[in-house]
């Protein structure tokens, strides 16, 4: 029932999430967000959320303002707060460290590991994510449900109308994206 849901976006992923709030014909939940002097962060729901399915929105890229690590303890922060007897889903579009999944050479980290590690100890109840590295790594790293959604597909439409009826190829800038396949065809324009 949708209105048992609530939508928090943190700053940054807030342009998303009125938008992905619109296409659920919902209003983004209230919160309030503040940055100390000193670098640290606090941020609250200004909505009751027990009882209620809580998601939070927020993309884990770095950018001009905010590095992935930034990012990241701010959704921790603000969803081991919000903890409810369903728990919180985290919708990560954009997920840090997902491509550090494996082990290259001695002593290398398990980075992805280690974010679902702490996604679960501030009690995290389920991940979503768009487009990961490596599905199997992916789902095998956290003991919640993670879910990934493929986005390439909705590329396929826009780049056809793009390119018309010239045969085109789309490279991933490495081996981990050549597993997904999207079939470019006359039909999509």
């Amino acid at each position: 029932m949708m209105m048992d849901l609530k939508l928090f976006a943190l700053r940054g992923s807030d342009g998303f999430g009125a938008e992905v709030a619109a296409a659920l014909d919902i209003s983004l939940a209230a919160l309030e967000e503040r940055d100390f002097e000193d670098g640290e962060y606090k941020a609250r729901s200004l909505e009751n959320v027990r009882g209620c399915d809580v998601y939070v929105l927020h993309a884990l890229y770095g950018d001009s303002l905010q590095s992935p690590n930034d990012k990241l303890v701010r959704l921790l922060f603000f969803a081991g707060a919000r903890r409810v007897r369903c728990g919180v889903t985290a919708v990560m579009p954009y997920l840090c460290y997902a491509r550090k999944d494996r082990r290259t050479k001695p002593r290398d980290p398990l980075s992805s590991r280690y974010i679902a590690q702490v996604c679960e100890a501030v009690g995290i109840a389920r991940v979503v994510t768009l487009d990961v590295h490596n599905i199997a790594a992916y789902q095998n790293a956290f003991r919640i449900p993670a879910e990934r959604l493929e986005g390439g597909g909705l590329f396929v439409t826009d780049l056809a109308h793009l390119i018309g009826q010239d045969a085109a190829v789309v490279v991933p800038p490495d081996a981990g994206g050549i597993g997904s396949r999207f079939e470019l065809q006359s039909s999509a324009c």
